[in-house]
C-alpha cells in the first residue's frame, strides 16, 4: 500500500521492481494500481494506492 501523492509513486514502484529481481523474480507485464481513496475529498499525501506487479519466482 503506497499513501501519498501519485505523483510520488515512481520510487515505490521501482523498490517493488528491485526487491522481486534480488528476490530472483522476472517481472511479468506492467504494475497495476488500485486507487482506495477519491481524490476529490483526499488531501494528496493521505491518498492510498495498491500497486501490484506480476511477477515469476523462478526456483
Amino acid at each position: 500500500m503506497y499513501v501519498g501523492p501519485y505523483a510520488d509513486e515512481s520510487p515505490t514502484i521501482e523498490g517493488i521492481h528491485r526487491f522481486i529481481l534480488e528476490m530472483g523474480g522476472t517481472l511479468i507485464g506492467k504494475h497495476h494500481e488500485i486507487y482506495m481513496s477519491d481524490p476529490r475529498k483526499s488531501a494528496p499525501e493521505k491518498l492510498k494506492t495498491v500497486i501490484r506487479q506480476p511477477f515469476r519466482l523462478h526456483q
